[in-house]
């Protein structure tokens, strides 16, 4: 199916809308309201509940791979899942996943 650029620029002004009237939603109706406490605690995890979902797809079904899991991909997540955990440190469990997957793609071939 073929879209038009009118249609397509329909799409993405109605899209736009709809991004600003979820935002506005929360921060123009109820921004100045002090929020609960138990709502700002829960938003705490919010980066850690959204990053694993952004990047569990990317190690389980890559696309370099064709959508087929990767022995070398997984075990970097590991790598990095386990120096985290270790190290509670960002930079170093990102560091050690990095190193993990070029090493194991140097070792494969695949670099």
């Amino acid at each position: 199916m073929t879209y038009s650029a009118v249609e397509i620029w329909i799409v993405i002004a109605l899209l736009g809308v709809g991004t600003f009237l979820i935002r506005f939603s929360f921060l123009g109706l109820i921004g100045d309201r002090p929020m609960p406490p138990f709502v700002l605690r829960l938003l705490r995890f919010t980066p850690v509940a959204v990053l694993p979902g952004m990047v569990a797809p990317l190690v389980l079904w890559p696309a370099a791979t064709g959508g087929q899991p990767d022995i070398v991909r997984i075990l970097a997540a590991l790598a990095t899942v386990g120096v985290g955990l270790w190290t509670r440190n960002v930079l170093w469990a990102v560091f050690a996943g990095v190193l993990t997957l070029y090493a194991g793609l140097a070792a494969t071939g695949l670099l």
